[in-house]
Parts: structure tokens; C-alpha cells; sequence
């Protein structure tokens, strides 16, 4: 059974149907209600929630009042130009090895969090994201899988000015700016995916479709991405990585096509679930 587990106000919570079962007090007190502990000790976790019954559920689910399942992870990696489509929409070629830039994680909010607008010049990029679940070091990509604790949405909100208006370009800058790192619902375990290399996802942004693909798509798949990156640095439980964007973002478009205050970002992933985040304009500290 797959174990879905989100960041209700602050506590870890296992999602079961449309219900939560608050994972501390149901355990009584044998796991830490706080996200980044729960990340700690997944496998464990994992298995005490796979013997959860609906009878163990407190409450319905709200997602208005879900955080990122996980808050404060120690990295956040990224990987530019990781569809096929995505750079043949940007006229680029495709890279030889993954293009790596990290996100603050102070930018991560939940999945019904405000967007804040920083310019007229953002962008949405709908995102896998992986949780590791297990420390390692040179990591092979056949055992990549047994090192993640599941998946989850992300989107990559990007300001392109900041991001590509001077030489050489801020990635890290541009797309860390608070609130652009939306990501949830919950942390999913990897038996809810068929084929966890081969996942629908998509963003509408207002009612109108701008993003569709598979991450089959990707140039570089996860477990060649975690091979890539624990050969450089040591991953840890809590650490994620947004695995790339597919083709159709604003900024490609002709004409371009930017975020405005009103706006609505829909996220969705196969077997995941969905993120709704709303855009509003940044206004100055009077």
C-alpha cells in the first residue's frame, strides 16, 4: 500500500482517502510530529502507516491548511534542461550531464500557499520532486530507488529578469525569491507509481493549459540524477531535488506569456495529486 505522507499546520500527518491521521498522537508519541524528523526515520514511518486503518483517521483533509511536507531540508537541488521538448522549445542543445543549480529553502511553501509576484517577468515551471529518504555517498544509478522516500510536486516559479537579465545568469537567485518554491501535497512512496521514471504532469495556469508531458520526456532520469549528484556531494534524508520542467513555459511563448496578480497555477502529477497556488502582486513594507 502506498503511504502518503503531508505537513498538516507544522505535524506530520498520513493521509488516508480524504482524512489525516496525525502520525505522533496516533502513534503514541513513538514518532516526532515535527516534518523533518519524520524524514529521519522513513522507513519506519512507512511501515507503521502501512497498518493504519480508516479508523484511525482524526479528520478531513484541508489542503488551504497544508505546509511542504518537507519544511526545511538542508539542500534543495534543481536540474535546467532536463526534457527533450523543453529545449528544443528553447533552441538549445541537449547537455552532456545534468545542468545543476540549487534553491534557498527558505522559498518552499505549501501547496495552496500565495505565489508573491517579485516582477512582471515570472514564470511557472510544474516540477517532480524527489525526497531522499536514505543518506548515501556515489550512489549507482540501478540502487538510486532504494535511497528516495517518494515523490512529490513542485513548481519552479522563475523571474526571468532576475534570473536572465544580466550576465552570466542568477538561476539560484531567480527562482529562490520567497514563495517561489510551492511544493505537495505530500510525500507519496514510490509502489504508487506503475513506472516511476514515466509520470504524467501539467500545469494550467487560469483555466488555460500550458504545460503537458511525461518525464519520460527527461534527459536525465532520477536515478541517473541521484547518481550524478551523490557522486559529488553526500544526500541526506530531507534533501529534494526538482528533477526539471517540460515544454511550455511563459517565456518561451510568442508572445510571451508571464504570471499577473490574479493569477491561478494549477500543478498536477499522476498518482501525486494537485497544487493550487494563487499569484499576487509584491507590495513594499510601508
Amino acid at each position: 500500500m502506498a503511504v502518503r505522507v503531508a505537513n498538516l499546520k507544522g505535524r506530520v500527518s498520513v493521509v488516508l482517502g480524504a482524512r489525516l491521521v496525525d502520525e505522533e498522537r496516533t502513534s503514541g508519541g513513538r514518532f516526532s510530529a515535527d516534518p523533518m524528523a519524520a524524514v529521519q526515520r522513513w522507513d519506519a514511518l512507512v511501515e507503521w502507516a502501512r497498518g493504519l486503518r480508516d479508523g484511525d483517521a482524526e479528520g478531513p483533509l484541508d489542503e488551504v491548511d497544508l505546509g511542504p511536507p518537507v519544511p526545511r531540508p538542508a539542500k534543495v537541488f534543481a536540474v535546467g534542461l532536463n526534457y527533450r521538448e523543453h529545449a528544443h522549445e528553447a533552441g538549445l542543445e541537449l547537455p552532456k550531464s545534468p545542468m545543476i543549480f540549487t534553491k534557498f529553502p527558505s522559498c518552499l511553501v505549501g501547496p495552496r500557499a500565495t505565489v508573491v509576484l517579485s516582477s512582471a517577468y515570472v514564470d511557472w515551471e510544474v516540477e517532480l520532486v524527489v525526497v531522499v529518504g536514505r543518506r548515501g555517498h556515489c550512489i549507482p544509478a540501478a540502487r538510486a530507488f532504494e535511497h528516495v522516500a517518494g515523490y512529490t510536486i513542485g513548481q519552479d516559479v522563475s523571474d526571468r529578469r532576475l534570473q536572465f537579465g544580466d550576465k552570466p545568469p542568477q538561476f539560484s537567485l531567480g527562482k529562490s525569491i520567497d514563495t517561489f518554491g510551492p511544493i505537495g501535497p505530500a510525500v507519496v512512496t514510490l509502489d504508487a507509481f506503475p513506472d516511476p521514471n514515466d509520470l504524467a504532469l501539467g500545469c494550467d495556469v487560469s483555466g488555460e493549459a500550458m504545460q503537458a508531458a511525461r518525464t519520460s520526456d527527461m534527459i536525465f532520469a532520477v536515478p541517473e540524477l541521484i547518481a550524478y549528484l551523490s557522486s559529488l556531494c553526500t544526500l541526506e534524508p530531507g534533501d529534494l531535488v526538482f528533477t526539471g520542467t517540460p515544454s511550455g513555459v511563459g517565456s518561451t511563448r510568442n508572445p510571451r506569456r508571464y504570471l499577473v496578480e490574479g493569477d491561478e497555477i494549477v500543478s498536477r502529477i499522476e498518482h501525486i495529486g494537485t497544487m493550487v497556488n494563487r499569484c499576487v502582486a509584491h507590495r513594499a513594507e510601508s
